[in-house]
């Protein structure tokens, strides 16, 4: 008896990758005091509309003419926030692992009771004091406006806070009937160098190559329009090593470098095969061969040369922004909101709260270059939010997460945290009509 065979077509993928993070110039000279100008520069006039809205009847100052008014008058000021850390690390800790001396314990987060807040604009910095928030929930680079009043001491007591908020929502990108938009696989954490799974990848290549299921799961799969794969495709850490003299930390370096190659033609060789049935969407991590530095610039094509040659593979930036199918998508491989952590040390608050955030305070990576490394700019600061995505996500986080959350406008953004492929054998499909989403385990019991 003949077996039917099922055929579906693939739907249709339209792709428009912003490049809003491309960096064709570099520049070592530049100072990263620029980015912080650049950001007040380019927040001030958003920030002032919700100002005034919020706080009519009170004046706005800046830091220089504070001086000049009565201590007692409430006033609102904008600025930069600065946490001053005690715990975080310094320069010490690089000092002593170069001079083979006892390092500094590592820490997990650098929150301490001793934290201490600052604004800053372009000219001056005072010190914030005041119960009304949360100095754990504040990191620094955060554009905002506070309102309150100068103490005798010089500090400034906070009575309210203001941020940014999530940008407006642009109805541009309207040029496909939401019934024909499909899905799209969000995958994090590969890490094909530890991953001791590889029967998951194995399936998870047949189930999107359309090689095993029944009819129902192939019309399932046809839907899919393109797979994001979102960092840490290669390795997802560093193995700790005690460097002991010159030829074995040479012999080590050599070792990584032959497995990293050999790890980097099994990926090649992975999406080569999947790129011939569904476009792939590729961004590095922290851990994968490329520059360290946000904004990750895409994987050079002499790095994937196989699957480079397909013009349905995608290599893009870290963090990315852009369009599939009318509907905005932005993410991070998880290095702006896993510092974030590490800064505010607030364990019960978990990833996703953490990326609703950085919709109020309008900005990809806060903390950045501050305790995230970053690119230096003198004009423009690249990770300002300046489109509402329709999907905001970010990889490489212990478990999977997701909300609907509703801006004051109104606008509704779909945000997920994406789960370590190589832990959790778990990937997250992503309904572009309704923003449904719902985790797929590819776990071989």
């Amino acid at each position: 008896m003949e077996v039917p065979q099922f055929k579906y077509n693939r739907k249709s993928f339209k792709f428009d990758d912003f490049k809003k993070f491309e960096i064709f110039t570099q520049c070592s000279k530049q100072q990263y005091c620029n980015i912080y100008n650049a950001r007040l520069k380019a927040l001030k006039d958003h920030i002032l509309e919700k100002v005034k809205i919020k706080w009519a009847h009170y004046e706005i100052v800046s830091l220089s003419q504070l001086c000049e008014r009565n201590q007692n008058n409430t006033c609102i000021i904008i600025g930069t926030l600065y946490k001053h850390q005690e715990l975080r690390s310094s320069i010490l800790n690089e000092l002593s692992e170069e001079l083979q001396l006892i390092p500094q314990p590592a820490r997990t987060n650098y929150a301490s009771f001793k934290d201490i807040l600052y604004l800053e604009d372009e000219t001056l910095r005072i010190k914030l004091v005041g119960t009304h928030k949360n100095i754990q929930d504040i990191v620094t680079g955060i554009v905002c406006a506070v309102c309150g009043h100068e103490l005798e001491n010089g500090a400034f007591l906070v009575t309210d806070w203001c941020f940014p908020g999530c940008y407006p929502k642009l109805s541009i990108f309207n040029s496909q009937p939401l019934e024909k938009q499909g899905k799209i696989l969000i995958i994090s954490g590969l890490d094909l160098a530890n991953n001791l799974q590889s029967l998951s990848i194995n399936l998870l290549f047949e189930w999107i190559t359309g090689m095993i299921g029944c009819e129902e799961v192939h019309k399932e799969v046809a839907s899919i329009v393109c797979i994001i794969i979102a960092g840490n495709s290669i390795r997802g850490s560093i193995e700790t090593y005690n460097y002991k003299n010159y030829f074995e930390t040479k012999l080590h370096n050599e070792a990584i470098f032959k497995e990293t190659a050999n790890i980097t033609h099994k990926l090649d060789n992975f999406l080569h095969s999947i790129a011939q049935c569904c476009p792939i969407i590729l961004m590095p991590g922290e851990f994968d061969p490329t520059y360290h530095r946000l904004p990750q610039q895409p994987f050079h094509p002499c790095i994937l040369p196989e699957c480079s040659r397909f013009k349905s593979f995608y290599g893009v930036t870290n963090p990315w922004v852009g369009s599939i199918n009318s509907r905005i998508i932005a993410g991070s491989s998880g290095q702006p909101i896993m510092d974030i952590m590490k800064i505010a040390g607030l364990i019960d608050i978990s990833p996703l709260i953490w990326l609703e955030r950085t919709l109020l305070w309008c900005h990809y990576a806060p903390t950045a270059p501050n305790t995230t490394p970053t690119y230096s700019s003198s004009k423009i600061d690249p990770f300002i939010i300046t489109e509402c995505p329709d999907i905001y996500f970010v990889g490489n986080m212990d478990k999977y997460d997701t909300k609907i959350y509703t801006a004051e406008e109104g606008q509704t953004i779909r945000l997920i945290c994406i789960p370590k492929f190589s832990k959790t054998q778990t990937g997250v499909l992503v309904d572009l009509q309704d923003l449904n989403t719902w985790p797929i385990s590819f776990t071989v019991n």
